[in-house]
């Protein structure tokens, strides 16, 4: 079956109950009333605490063929998850799913315990490093494709009841003797508790694990005591060098800085940079970097932003500091700096990933966008964007909030280097798509600009810049006049063969990774 981004979707999918087909970036609406939290009753002077993660594991009743859940605020500092899932497996309890809200290299591990059937199903944004690779090459080792969710759709997902968690095993920087807990503070502090927010919101059982428990009241706290179960206190909860590594650089490099450029002068000419205006900017190098020609015309002209919304950085915390935004709203803080600014300044406010972007609810801040620049793999002459598979078409990214903050930006730019590598960045066909190209409004490399033609108005207000804009088929000559054109990788059609099923944000198939014949 072909769905409204063109891309071919089996009939059916082994482990996958609901194959409905992309059909347009808001063309579903919620068909249920959603769900609720398991009721428990806590009983007075109740001691929550627990000598070890074994015994939170034998007070769940964790067993056989449930699913389990963890955030990924450690980032590739994690060492929660290799606790929890050695103790499972210890245990002799078989046929897991994991549902992270994302995975990083050092989760590698999960291969052995793939192998020995501890676990057999994933659900996740993405897959990473050695993990990624083993699972592109052997996607049988799973019992059903690897499910990848942007972070407002698995905050959609866990809401309406298609992710239903058993037990989520949440990392908490600093927590009290009753579960209230943050992530501003303690040893392992990593800011935002986000992504964790949803999931003790809606699990059955929450265990915190913590290496900072506290004999004061946490205050204010990120998650309270009313949806925490079970507090497992232990040495280390991550590697602060994995987690949050001082401040995120500015780019040097030239071509990163004349991208970056490109998209400040933009947004300036279309009107976009104006006063109360509204930003995100993904944590890519030219992206980043953009904010460096941002601030000098906002400070030239005079002008305060509204908000920043994101995966926030120490150079937007920067920004909020001097006044050059009102306010940041911080879904998953990305540096030593920013988590200093969420527990000092009071404008920088901390959200879950349903408030964050949540396409089935009243509000999610993504849709107050103005602007959104993020990075790419890859795109093609649709516009579509990937963020997930290399040019072998292994999996090795994530689709984070791409697609949910493309489609929220009244202007979505994706920023990136014409050639990468010896390869085309623009493809007459993407290998997977992440972000369809009706939510992708220009396109900016080092060597010229793409306009999507749907955004007339864009082109309009363009017409006498001195910006290098040309059509995409351009572009995509340039780059291959220098490194020529990539041969296609060859894919499996096995149905066995399915590596993992794309969602788009409101749980429709927006596409499959299939295993490549390499």
């Amino acid at each position: 079956m072909k769905n409204a981004a063109g891309r071919e979707i089996p009939a059916h999918i082994a482990g996958i109950n609901n194959v409905r087909l992309y059909n347009g970036p808001f063309s579903y609406i919620p068909q249920n009333t959603g769900v609720g939290k398991k009721i428990h009753a806590g009983k007075p002077h109740t001691n929550k605490i627990l000598a070890s993660i074994s015994e939170a594991i034998d007070k769940t009743g964790l067993k056989n063929g449930q699913t389990i859940s963890f955030h990924h605020h450690l980032r590739n500092g994690d060492y929660v998850m290799k606790m929890v899932v050695e103790t499972i497996a210890d245990k002799g309890i078989k046929d897991i799913t994991i549902a992270s809200s994302s995975l990083s290299p050092c989760h590698d591990f999960l291969i052995d315990y793939i192998k020995n059937g501890t676990i057999t199903a994933l659900e996740s944004s993405g897959l990473r490093g050695e993990l990624g690779k083993y699972l592109t090459m052997h996607p049988q080792a799973l019992k059903r494709p690897t499910i990848i969710r942007s972070h407002g759709g698995r905050a959609r997902a866990i809401e309406a009841g298609e992710l239903h968690i058993d037990v989520a095993f949440m990392a908490a920087p600093a927590c009290d003797y009753q579960g209230n807990a943050t992530g501003r503070i303690g040893k392992s502090a990593f800011g935002s508790m986000g992504y964790a927010m949803i999931d003790c919101a809606y699990a059955d059982n929450v265990v915190l694990i913590t290496d900072n428990l506290s004999t004061d009241p946490i205050y204010p706290c990120s998650i309270p005591q009313t949806q925490v179960d079970y507090i497992v206190p232990v040495e280390a909860i991550g590697d602060p060098a994995g987690i949050a590594s001082g401040a995120i650089r500015m780019t040097k490099s030239p071509t990163q800085l004349l991208i970056a450029k490109y998209a400040a002068q933009l947004m300036d000419e279309t009107g976009y940079l104006r006063q109360d205006f509204s930003m995100q900017l993904g944590s890519g190098g030219a992206s980043l970097a953009a904010a460096k020609f941002i601030r000098e015309k906002m400070t030239a002209n005079n002008i305060t932003g509204r908000f920043g919304i994101g995966g926030i950085t120490g150079i937007f915390a920067q920004m909020l500091k001097d006044g050059l935004f009102k306010t940041c709203y911080d879904t998953q803080t990305f540096d030593t700096v920013a988590v200093k600014s969420l527990a000092e300044n009071p404008n920088h406010l901390e959200i879950s990933a349903s408030f964050y972007a949540n396409p089935w609810n009243a509000g999610p801040i993504v849709n107050n966008l103005d602007v959104v620049i993020l990075s790419a793999t890859e795109v093609d002459l649709d516009f579509n964007v990937n963020v997930i598979t290399d040019s072998n078409g292994m999996c090795m990214g994530a689709s984070g909030g791409h697609s949910d903050t493309a489609a929220g930006a009244a202007l979505t730019i994706i920023v990136m280097p014409l050639v990468r590598g010896r390869l085309p960045m623009i493809r007459n066909h993407v290998q997977n798509i992440v972000t369809p190209g009706d939510l992708v409004d220009v396109i900016i490399t080092e060597r010229g600009i793409a306009i999507n033609p749907k955004r007339k108005d864009i082109i309009k207000k363009l017409q006498h810049s001195k910006l290098p804009i040309m059509s995409i088929e351009a572009l995509q000559k340039i780059a291959y006049s220098f490194v020529g054109e990539p041969d296609s990788v060859r894919l499996s059609t096995a149905d066995n063969d399915i590596v993992a099923v794309i969602e788009y944000r409101d749980g429709s198939i927006l596409d499959v990774i299939h295993k490549p014949l390499i």
